[in-house]
């Protein structure tokens, strides 16, 4: 298969991507044209298609009969999850995961209160405000900034200890101009950014305001609560649930789990 169309959200795309880690070489991976249609679209954001529904069919269609379908790409590649400790579980593969704080804040996201009540987006800023007000309570701040027990090897770089925030991305945009990752080498679309802020960070209010406008001003880089980089192959042992493209995930019984990055992957653009 040369190309697959994914029409939905980020959890679909995850689905296929691992299917077809899977089952496909990784010299010949088929090309994807993702149409977003689900109720997160972080993947579209960055390598989506452009186009939707039987427009976007209608213009693949051409591209496959004019032998143009991948004069236009981008290029990216997965981020795998392997439990290494339990034979009997399958890698999945998706393409922005995280743990500690990004796994409370999604399963405030999840309850029924509030998906049964607001659509995505203004579900997305309920949570937020959720987790804003959590913060704000002295027992719950105390329990989100005391962190989860996260062990990662990233390359030369090893962190024990108890870690208020840990994201990783194989993307190389996100929404609004956030962008939470450094490194001292550039950017490269082949290797995993990620993102570790240990527990009871410092300046932890400047920090977010300035990783969410995606700057990374040098009081920042030489704090040693914030540690960035990319990797191709991450580490970590865990003892709570973390997040994949949306969906927790159980780090299971060992609590060991390993991030590495597939070939790269071919998203056609309109």
């Amino acid at each position: 298969m040369d190309c697959i169309a994914i029409d939905g959200g980020d959890g679909t795309v995850s689905d296929v991507m691992t299917a077809v880690h899977r089952h496909y070489a990784p010299d010949r991976l088929p090309a994807l044209a993702i149409l977003p249609s689900g109720n997160t679209n972080l993947i579209a954001g960055d390598v989506g298609f452009g186009m939707r529904g039987i427009a976007a069919l209608e213009h693949l269609q051409h591209l496959a009969a004019s032998g143009t379908l991948r004069r236009n790409v981008r290029r990216r590649s997965g981020l795998v999850v392997e439990w290494p400790e339990d034979d009997g579980r399958e890698p999945v593969v998706g393409m922005f995961h995280g743990a500690a704080a990004f796994t409370r804040g999604i399963e405030l996201a999840h309850q029924p209160a509030i998906l049964n009540h607001y659509a995505h987006e203004t579900a997305v800023v309920v949570s937020f405000l959720s987790s804003v007000a959590h913060l704000l309570t002295r027992r719950s701040r105390q329990e989100w900034m005391m962190g989860d027990p996260i062990g990662i090897q990233a390359g030369g770089t090893v962190r024990r200890g108890n870690c208020f925030l840990f994201l990783s991305t194989t993307l190389q945009h996100l929404p609004y101009g956030i962008w939470p990752f450094w490194t001292d080498h550039g950017a490269r679309s082949d290797v995993i950014n990620y993102l570790h802020v240990a527990a009871r960070p410092t300046r932890l209010v400047p920090a977010a305001m300035a990783l969410l406008r995606g700057r990374h001003p040098g009081w920042l880089r030489r704090n040693p609560d914030y540690c960035s980089g990319c990797e191709a192959r991450i580490e970590m042992t865990l003892t709570s649930d973390f997040v994949l493209d949306g969906e927790v995930l159980s780090p299971g019984a060992s609590g060991r789990i390993i991030l590495s990055s597939t070939a790269p992957i071919d998203f056609i653009q309109a």
